[in-house]
């Protein structure tokens, strides 16, 4: 029995202490007060946040005068946000790096292989870029000879009893012009990924290089 005792009041004790800790914490944590300067300097004190304190950082004292927190102002929260922006933006692009270098070394065994893939994907490209400048040639020799009959009828021809230009030569006419425009581009955007493709290309190799230590 005696022992039972003495551990009831051990734990007694215990609890005693640890409520006396929790309130001496909760007194030490306890938000009293809000201390700021203001846009001109000023210190700015208030049992409430101090409408001069909007905006600027502010900081929550206890009863004892101890920081518990900080309130962010607009100029520390925007460099954080740019400090924490440029820290991801790092970690991306060392993440992207670390994944390149893996799948160069995992995916060839010698530049030679690097060198064939290059190949085969330019050769489709130049393949497709035959392809539509053949389509462009055809599109300006239907052009050409929609041209010669569009200027049979009005407003094109000169005659006063000239027919009016039929609807469907028209469109037709239309839908050649609008042809052209689009096979133009896709040359262009053909030639740009060409050299993309190029330029890439040059990169891994020399990347390879560097990770297989090939001079």
């Amino acid at each position: 029995m005696r022992g039972i005792r003495i551990v009831a009041t051990t734990i007694v004790v215990l609890a005693t202490i640890y409520s006396d800790l929790s309130a001496a914490q909760n007194r030490a944590t306890r938000e009293a007060f809000f201390r700021c300067k203001d846009r001109n300097g000023q210190t700015q004190y208030g049992d409430s946040l101090p409408p001069e304190c909007a905006g600027q950082d502010t900081e929550v004292l206890n009863d004892r005068g101890m920081q518990v927190r900080l309130i962010e102002g607009e100029a520390t929260r925007l460099k954080r946000l740019q400090r924490e922006a440029e820290e991801a933006k790092v970690r991306k692009e060392r993440d992207t790096r670390a994944l390149r270098d893996r799948t160069l070394i995992e995916t060839y065994l010698t530049v030679a292989d690097i060198e064939r893939l290059r190949d085969s994907r330019l050769e489709q490209l130049t393949a497709t870029y035959h392809v539509t400048e053949q389509n462009i040639a055809n599109l300006r020799d239907r052009q050409n000879r929609l041209q010669a009959q569009v200027a049979r009828f009005r407003p094109y021809s000169d005659k006063p009893n000239a027919p009016p230009l039929p609807e469907n030569l028209a469109a037709e006419m239309v839908n050649t012009v609008k042809g052209l425009r689009v096979y133009q581009e896709s040359l262009k955007s053909n030639r740009r990924e060409q050299a993309e493709l190029t330029e890439q290309f040059a990169s891994d190799i020399r990347r390879f290089k560097e990770l297989k230590g090939i001079k």
